[in-house]
């Protein structure tokens, strides 16, 4: 089956000012709206989408003005997935995230006796991606480890 996304969902060529983009030096060019895939997730992922889309809402409000603003797009993966197109990680979502260059993921939960061990593992796999960096940034005078 579909994965239920709207035709906005790709970052592909009829949204190209819209896609951020991986310039010659490596570097990111982010357009004042992109858009930006993300996976809702399983379990708490929609209690944790809430409340992180609000943050990261409220950051690029404070930081840029109404200027800018993320375009979120939704996209299929985990229960949803399955109990709406019969797919655990449908091949439209990976593109979405393929083409958008930036996403984000919830938690998603592991199909028993689908093939599938792990859909984190999947992802990673499909999208090429190895590396977990979480940049952190130390300030002064707050109490950190």
């Amino acid at each position: 089956g579909k994965a239920r996304m709207s035709s906005n969902a790709s970052c592909g060529s009829a949204h190209e000012e819209r896609r951020i983009r991986m310039t010659e030096d490596g570097t990111l060019s982010v357009p004042d709206k992109p858009i930006v895939p993300h996976i809702i997730g399983d379990g708490t992922g929609p209690d944790i989408w809430r409340a992180a889309r609000g943050v990261l809402d409220c950051a690029v409000r404070t930081a840029y003005g109404p200027e800018r603003e993320i375009q979120w797009q939704e996209v299929l993966a985990g229960e949803k997935a399955f109990r709406e197109t019969g797919n655990w990680l449908p091949e439209e979502t990976l593109e979405a995230f393929r083409s958008c260059l930036v996403g984000l993921k919830g938690p998603l939960t592991t199909p028993v006796g689908g093939g599938i061990r792990s859909l984190n593992v999947a992802l990673r796999q499909k999208l090429d991606l190895y590396t977990c960096l979480r940049p952190v940034r130390y300030f002064r005078g707050v109490p950190s480890p």
